[in-house]
């Protein structure tokens, strides 16, 4: 099938690059326990090629040549160890055959490379980043694509045997399908079995029975077999579908091997009318938190495939997969259209509220399964809480928090208003850059004493959504990093209580505070007395009216050269430490209670993870502390 005429040039012989190499060991070596992946993929791509096609013909009809159904065939050779993937769909040229089969790279090469290194032996990776046409090299010594552009007449074949470089030659179009591609497996002993007409069959039902293009079985010259009928699977009722065919078409549609965790198929009536076969995955899509944000829904429009890159969905629901296939919209959508036309939008909004709905019923009737759905996609998620208002009613429905008295549980805002103390007022909140920072703040010590439940807010979208939520239960959100806790209202109990009642009294605390302010100056924005704290001497908080310290610290690290604001540095009444300086303070010790001032300060700077301010300065007082200690 190589014996290209000699007037269509020389094959020109090109390397694949270091990574594509490396994936193709891989790929063969270690990486796939399952090999009969390699022709859900093959199909896969073969009944993409077919929908673009579709979708192209609506505008050029000459591209059909006459040849208006589309089909996949497959045929084997037993002798000759040959297998054959052949679609009559959009085909390729010379550049789209190296684009396409000569580098992955923007398929996630890399990111494949890094996961395998991690997961060899899994089979979810062909899926999750985008290089299936790869894996035929599994069962394949060598492959064969020979290609023909719908409306061209030039054709051209590409082949490789995966070891380093590919070839890739003008042919006579008569070696070609008439409009499409043809994809020659040269298989190895060991993939010899895949010449089976029985073994073909079954991995079509198992993997392909949903792609919406027919394929059948080439059986000799005159006869085929149908192996599926290309239906649209969206289309049928529901009591037809069983779980199996849907994880099939999930699989099919979402390029990923894991069980969805959820799966919603209604058809809307009325306004609009449309068709949604959605699913919710139980793993992370490789792409999840990409900078795009890429919807990954596929638009169909009276079974005509437009797109898979309209945002129909919110950003904040990208990990959704599935296939929206609508009866208003019309048949010529450009991609100026998708963008702004009011159908497609009243679409997304009706099927969002539908997912929440469904997600809140799924933490109710299955929580364990809703917790998984959780783990891998609350972050994104919470975006929706920032960016939709509307939208936080039913988000907080379905949020989950771990907190400074859960553990490793998760928490709903109901669970947590349910348990709140006598006398509290808020629902309190820390946000750091993990869950074991935060844990250790000293922030939480007074909360603890009180057995006052705090959220643990440790992903990087909670520092901005939280901000800007009003609260929960008519109860609203407060930092512990910033104004004054009033805690006050909170009783304390047993030997917690004892040690409160050993404090300092506010007016002593007062006059150290003070002189602490004058030696520090507008390095603080005040001194204080502290009921958050029970173990360490000091902490930092933000003011009232300013953002919140972490959410300071997030801004700061974007903004060259912005001046953060003054915090008020809390202290402790009942440290042995603040009750040492009170005694130094009343006796005139000035410059020892100046020196300890701004020692405090970077202690309290240093248990936030940050400098002092002046690190030379914080080192020379601390020394003098420690002489008149030890001298």
């Amino acid at each position: 099938m190589s014996d290209a005429p000699t007037d269509a040039g020389p094959a020109e012989s090109q390397p694949f690059t270091a990574e594509v190499s490396r994936l193709l060991h891989l790929m063969v070596h270690s990486v796939y326990s399952n090999r009969d992946i390699f022709l859900r993929e093959l199909i896969s791509n073969a009944a993409d090629a077919c929908e673009r096609l579709r979708l192209l013909a609506l505008q050029q009809p000459d591209l059909l040549g006459g040849e208006p159904e589309f089909r996949i065939v497959i045929s084997a050779d037993a002798d000759r160890r040959l297998l054959t993937i052949e679609d009559n769909g959009v085909g390729m040229d010379r550049a789209a055959l190296v684009e396409n089969l000569g580098t992955i790279a923007r398929s996630g090469t890399r990111a494949f490379l890094d996961a395998a290194g991690d997961k060899a032996g899994g089979t979810a990776l062909i899926g999750q980043f985008g290089v299936g046409f790869y894996s035929a090299f599994m069962v394949a010594d060598e492959v064969e694509v020979f290609s023909r552009p719908a409306g061209k007449d030039e054709a051209w074949r590409w082949a490789s045997d995966g070891r380093g470089a590919f070839t890739v030659e003008a042919i006579d179009p008569a070696k070609a399908p008439a409009r499409g591609t043809r994809v020659v497996l040269h298989l190895s002993e060991e993939g010899a079995t895949y010449t089976d007409p029985d073994t073909i069959e079954r991995i079509v039902a198992e993997h392909s029975a949903h792609v919406p293009v027919p394929i059948v079985l080439r059986v000799d010259e005159t006869t085929t077999r149908p192996l599926a009928d290309g239906s649209a699977l969206w289309r049928k009722p529901k009591a037809s579908i069983d779980k199996k065919a849907y994880t099939e078409f999930y699989n099919h549609v979402s390029g990923q091997y894991d069980e969805p965790a959820l799966t919603m198929h209604f058809r809307a009536e009325g306004r609009h009318e449309y068709a949604a076969l959605l699913f919710v995955p139980s793993s992370k899509p490789f792409d999840l938190f990409d900078p795009e944000r890429k919807s990954r829904i596929k638009l169909y429009v009276r079974r005509v495939y437009i797109t898979d890159e309209a945002r129909i969905l919110p950003a904040w629901l990208r990990f959704v997969r599935g296939v929206i296939d609508s009866e208003d919209l019309p048949l010529n959508l450009s991609r100026e259209m998708l963008q702004s036309n009011p159908v497609l939008a009243q679409i997304g909004k009706g099927v969002t509220t539908r997912l929440l709905a469904d997600l809140d019923r799924l933490s109710k009737d299955d929580p364990d399964t809703f917790l998984k759905v959780w783990e891998a996609f609350g972050p994104v998620l919470k975006e929706g809480l920032y960016e939709e208002p509307e939208r936080r009613d039913a988000l907080f429905a379905i949020a989950r928090f771990r907190t400074s008295t859960s553990g490793d549980a998760w928490r709903s805002l109901a669970d947590y208003v349910a348990a709140m103390k006598p006398g509290q007022k808020a629902i309190y909140y820390a946000v750091g850059e993990s869950r074991e920072t935060i844990a250790a703040s000293p922030h939480l010590e007074g909360f603890r004493r009180r057995g006052v439940e705090v959220l643990l807010l440790a992903d990087a979208v909670d520092a901005f959504w939280v901000r800007t939520a009003l609260g929960f239960e008519g109860k609203g959100f407060q930092s512990i990093t910033q104004g004054d806790a009033d805690l006050s209202a909170i009783p304390v109990e047993g030997e917690e209580a004892a040690k409160e009642d050993a404090a300092a009294s506010k007016a002593a605390v007062a006059i150290l505070a003070a002189r602490i302010k004058q030696a520090l100056g507008d390095r603080v924005a005040a001194v204080r007395g502290s009921d958050r704290l029970t173990d360490s001497p000091v902490c930092l908080v933000a003011s009232e009216s300013g953002p919140d310290r972490q959410f300071e610290r997030i801004l700061s690290a974007h903004q060259t050269g912005g001046r953060r604001q003054a915090p008020v540095l809390e202290l402790n009444p009942g440290h042995r430490l603040i009750k040492a300086l009170i005694d130094r303070a009343t006796a005139g010790e000035g410059e020892i209670v100046d020196d300890a001032a701004f020692v405090l300060l970077g202690q309290a700077r240093i248990m936030e993870g940050e400098q002092p301010d002046d690190a030379p300065d914080f080192a020379r007082r601390l020394t003098r502390l420690l002489e008149a200690r030890l001298g």
